[in-house]
């Protein structure tokens, strides 16, 4: 997306049931457009190319914007405006290291606390997962949030209220961006099903020891892929 000239827009008085509506359907797509990259890290929000882009009138964009920055997504720079996040190499591994304890611990959790039914419900979504990598010929694994989410799902079965609160709170958004865009390879996203599949495998078992294991490397493993990447990109 490219930065346009601030330009005049006319508002039409709108009631705070809209407001709330239009700003949670935008805020929605705007999620989306950042964390698949289309948008990208660092990029300068413009109120008028957004209002443009999405058709929506200005008092329902800035709720969004606002609710973005709730979420992390987006962040104030004094004397230059709001911006899409961009994390530098330590913090995006910090929170690497921080994913792989907490996710391994919720994945041990819910080889005890996920019932049958859960677990079948989360084997479900992985088959929609492997038809939608099919889709685009494996380039690509993208997760939509909450409920459509793996790891949240992991997280969830894992019945315990603080690691939702950790790993399902502030950070989430923020991990899926990078989760996603450091996932468009060819072979990345297939070797990362296959690993969805054991880790619920583990977990249907009973097994909270190699559950643990096997999340744990399964995010040590995206976290190299990320340091080799960004070595690669210092190179360029």
């Amino acid at each position: 997306m490219t930065e346009v000239s601030e330009v005049e827009v006319t508002e039409q008085p709108i009631s705070n049931s809209e407001l709330r509506t239009l700003a949670d359907k935008v805020c929605e797509q705007l999620v989306t457009a950042i964390v698949k990259g289309d948008i990208p890290p660092g990029h300068k929000i413009s109120e008028p190319e957004l209002a443009r882009t999405y058709g929506i009138s200005r008092g329902p964009l800035r709720e969004a914007i606002r609710r973005l920055e709730g979420l992390r997504l987006v962040v104030r720079v004094p004397h230059v405006g709001a911006r899409v996040v961009s994390l530098n190499t330590d913090e995006l591994l910090e929170i690497y290291h921080v994913r792989e304890a907490l996710e391994g611990m919720a994945s041990r959790l819910a080889a005890v606390k996920m019932s049958q039914a859960e677990i079948d419900s989360v084997r479900e979504l992985l088959h929609e997962h492997e038809a939608s990598i099919e889709k685009i010929d494996g380039h690509a694994y993208f997760q939509k949030e909450g409920d459509l989410d793996f790891h949240f799902r992991i997280v969830q079965g894992s019945h315990n209220d603080k690691l939702m609160e950790l790993l399902g709170g502030e950070l989430y958004h923020l991990v899926r961006m990078y989760r996603y865009q450091f996932s468009v390879s060819k072979s990345r996203p297939q070797r990362a099903l296959k690993e969805h599949h054991r880790i619920l495998d583990a977990i249907e078992e009973g097994d909270g020891e190699l559950a643990e294991i096997l999340m744990r490397r399964h995010i040590s493993t995206a976290r190299r892929n990320i340091e080799v990447k960004l070595t690669d990109q210092q190179k360029d």
